[in-house]
């Protein structure tokens, strides 16, 4: 039996059609973060911070308050694996870190700035990869902000990369150990290692590792026995390869970037598909104008991209990370850009979109309740314009954000509109 409407009766979990304050919304389709297909005219019931149902061309129970979006594809809301809310997304954000580096207030409220716009573009958890100070610790559990996890300022050498969040150790078994633990004690959820250089430091270089090989074990073995997950940022194959050989639980950027070019990875493919770390590929950028990319990442792209297809190709255990922040092109809501150019260029549509849901929940060690749309799980929502597996682009076009049950105000520069 159905009703004028063309919804049957609701027929969903015990007691939900009693209870006053549940919204029902309802869209054209869902991607529920995990299938290749879209469901169609999905109705999702929200208890507060929770779903409690997702049917299908139901009607809403009587007391519930109705969120209509016809035309919308609703899908979990996306989580950026690898971003920094301490970085301004400008020319220079270094530099304009230092200027406000004094006043840890300023930089907080900044960093909240920057959570919110991603949160507007419907990106609703976040995984902070090196602040300044411990400050993203802070702004955890704020109801306008995305969920935030954590690692603190970066282990890194004395001088090495990103030495100026304050995170530098002399390269000994026993200081990193002690790093480690001072991480624990602010209640960090994971630990970044610099295993490599990076081209935001000068004086460091990518190709070249940062810590001896027992040093890295030491800080790996510390975090685990603390309970704490090990991502290492690593650019070059030494790095790599003597993460993977430390244990890590996941590495960022893996570009096997050498001197002059991008080295061939040899067995640590096979490596990384077997051991099952989450390997997150650094991509997305924002259009603007008279922005470039340096001589030295654009002549290496091709040989990265080569190597990110064969990973995906062996069955790695891929996440879309942005690196938000760090450029101008960057800016904290890039994910979007991100999810389209690795649906591009590797993953397709379906792939990518769950990269950055329940593979990105579960590598953040959120995979019980994020990352997809499901009973149980956070009323974690992104409903955008379009069928986004058809047109990747949808992504871009928001018509409401939920974040923990909470609806999310949309003034923010909607970037289809700038070309982008």
């Amino acid at each position: 039996m159905v009703d004028r409407r063309g919804y049957r009766p609701i027929v969903i979990i015990s007691g939900v059609t009693e209870r006053p304050g549940l919204l029902a919304i309802r869209a054209a389709a869902l991607f529920d973060g995990v299938t290749e297909t879209l469901q169609p005219d999905p109705l999702i019931i929200v208890d507060g911070v929770t779903i409690v149902a997702v049917d299908s061309a139901v009607a809403p129970p009587p007391h519930a308050r109705v969120l209509d979006l016809p035309g919308a594809t609703l899908l979990p809301g996306l989580i950026d694996t690898h971003m920094h809310l301490v970085f301004d997304g400008g020319a220079d954000p270094v530099t304009s870190l230092a200027a406000r580096a004094g006043d840890e207030d300023a930089v907080v409220t900044a960093m909240a700035a920057a959570g919110r716009t991603a949160l507007r573009a419907g990106v609703t958890t976040v995984r902070d990869l090196g602040d300044l100070h411990h400050l993203s610790l802070r702004l955890r559990g704020r109801d306008d902000l995305p969920t935030i996890v954590a690692s603190g300022p970066p282990i890194t050498t004395p001088a090495g990369h990103c030495h100026f969040l304050g995170g530098e150790v002399e390269p000994s078994e026993d200081a990193v150990r002690a790093a480690v633990a001072e991480r624990a004690d602010h209640g960090a959820d994971v630990v970044k290692v610099m295993a490599s250089g990076g081209r935001m430091t000068p004086g460091t270089r990518q190709e070249l590792s940062q810590f001896p090989p027992a040093v890295l074990r030491a800080a790996v073995d510390g975090a685990h026995r603390l309970g704490l997950p090990v991502v290492a940022h690593a650019h070059g194959t030494a790095s790599i390869r003597e993460s993977l050989d430390a244990g890590v639980d996941g590495l960022e950027h893996v570009t096997f970037w050498s001197a002059d070019g991008v080295d061939e990875p040899g067995d640590l493919i096979g490596r990384m598909v077997q051991s099952g770390v989450a390997v997150g590929i650094t991509v997305g950028n924002v259009p603007v104008p008279g922005a470039t990319t340096s001589p030295a990442v654009r002549t290496r792209t091709p040989g990265i991209i080569t190597n990110f297809r064969r990973l995906h190709e062996a069955g790695a255990r891929l996440l879309v990370g942005t690196d938000a922040g760090i450029e101008i092109t960057k800016p904290h809501d890039v994910l979007p850009f991100a999810i389209a150019q690795a649906a591009a260029v590797l993953l397709g549509p379906a792939g990518a979109l769950r990269a950055v849901t329940s593979t990105a929940a579960a590598a953040c060690g959120l995979g019980s309740r994020k990352g997809r749309i499901a009973p149980g799980f956070d009323a974690d929502i992104l409903a955008v314009d379009g069928n986004p597996l058809t047109d990747i682009t949808a992504l871009r076009r928001v018509q409401a954000v939920l974040a923990r049950g909470h609806q999310v105000n949309q003034d923010v520069p909607d970037r289809d509109r700038r070309n982008g």
